[in-house]
């Protein structure tokens, strides 16, 4: 019973949360929200670019060469696919093939 009662509660507030931006900003949207809305993706991939390479040694061997190929590869299909998904999975495919069989 506890089960369902964390359950029910939790789906709750997860539907709440979702559903609040849209029952508070019901006629428009503040200029605020927009100017979030458009600069955080950009900033937050940026993050994310920032956290995947800070371990990265350029002074010892493979002097991060599957990070740069693998992040070619990513803005190459990114470019030619305009596919978020696409590029993401295929730069992962080919970093891992290069750590685990090239390097």
């Amino acid at each position: 019973m506890k089960s369902v009662i964390l359950i029910a509660a939790m789906s709750v507030t997860t539907i709440l949360l979702r559903g609040l931006p849209f029952i508070v900003f019901r006629s428009k949207t503040p200029k605020y929200i927009a100017y979030l809305g458009r600069m955080l993706p950009p900033a937050i991939i940026g993050m994310l670019v920032i956290y995947c390479l800070k371990d990265v040694t350029l002074t010892a061997r493979p002097f991060g060469l599957p990070e740069l190929i693998a992040g070619a590869c990513v803005v190459l299909v990114q470019i030619w696919k305009r596919s978020s998904l696409v590029s993401i999975l295929s730069g992962t495919v080919i970093y891992m093939v290069l750590v685990q069989a090239v390097f």
